[in-house]
């Protein structure tokens, strides 16, 4: 979940979003996905789904809201969560987090793979790939030897854009923040019929693990991370959602390892008895806790 482009540009010629089937919508946009949607946000919340309106050839917002609520909406559910959250990014987008973690974070890292040990980073909310696969440019970068023990996990409630990111092939609009070297390097252009595509080339690729995931759900992995990008990911949440988050985050870190958040989100509540902040929206995981409830991460 990243910042998605405006409105589309036809929303206004969408049926009227009704304050009963906006309370339905975004009850099960909350009961579903943890999303907290304002009572404000009915405009949004009409200009996103308008287009699902139209591919359904449904003829308003009320027969949107009994197809979503009823026993054959399931499919159309996880479609409502994509166009209601946000899938726009960019590669080494907040730039200041991996200098962090280049500097920081990745030196005893290289020396432990070096060494025959494990690394585990997780891109929770990865969206369209683009920051998972900058951190993999950061680690190879840095000197992290390309046959270690490094894997990278990228996760999103989204099934599409994580089919997307599992291809790696990006047209030249998604490619902003890439540097010249780092196109070069681990892209290779292709044409397509709609123009030039870029395909992440394989060793990158190879780093990087991607599984659609419900961050308010069950986590079906064991172990712990060394580091975790969850940016622009709880500012979607309500209160409620975010306390029981944050811990789970700090849980789901090796004792030491570091949390990169949002720029306008903030660790609170019980996890700050776990987490200390380092830096601008970076949080160290306290070495001196030891909490046997780690999550289960393959």
């Amino acid at each position: 979940m990243n910042e998605r482009l405006g409105s589309p540009p036809d929303a206004l010629q969408s049926p009227e979003l009704g304050p009963e089937a906006f309370a339905r919508i975004t009850a099960l946009a909350h009961r579903e996905a943890g999303l907290h949607i304002a009572n404000d946000k009915s405009a949004m919340v009409r200009a996103r789904l308008a287009r699902r309106l139209r591919i359904l050839d449904l003829p308003d917002f009320d027969a949107y809201a009994d197809l979503v609520t009823g026993d054959g909406g399931r499919t159309e559910i996880s479609a409502m969560i994509s166009a209601l959250t946000t899938n726009l990014s960019h590669f080494f987008r907040e730039k200041h987090h991996f200098e962090i973690f280049r500097a920081d974070v990745l030196p005893p890292l290289i020396a432990r793979a070096r060494a025959g040990g494990r690394v585990r980073v997780w891109s929770a909310g990865c969206s369209n790939g683009q920051e998972p696969f900058s951190i993999a440019m950061t680690l190879l970068d840095a000197g992290m030897p390309a046959d270690a023990d490094v894997r990278i996990l990228g996760t999103d409630i989204d099934p599409e854009v994580i089919r997307f990111a599992r291809a790696g092939v990006y047209a030249e609009p998604m490619l902003t923040g890439l540097s010249d070297q780092a196109r070069a390097t681990y892209l290779e252009q292709s044409v397509g019929e709609d123009g030039a595509r870029w395909q992440v080339r394989a060793p990158l690729r190879d780093l990087v693990k991607f599984r659609v995931l419900n961050l308010l759900e069950d986590w079906p992995m064991r172990g712990r991370f060394d580091a975790i990008f969850c940016r622009n990911v709880v500012i979607y949440f309500d209160d409620d959602a975010r306390r029981r988050l944050w811990p789970r985050l700090a849980r789901a870190l090796e004792p030491g390892g570091f949390l990169f958040i949002g720029h306008s989100e903030r660790v609170a509540g019980p996890a700050r008895r776990l987490l200390s902040n380092t830096n601008v929206t970076t949080y160290l995981r306290s070495s001196s806790q030891s909490d046997r409830s780690a999550p289960q991460i393959n």
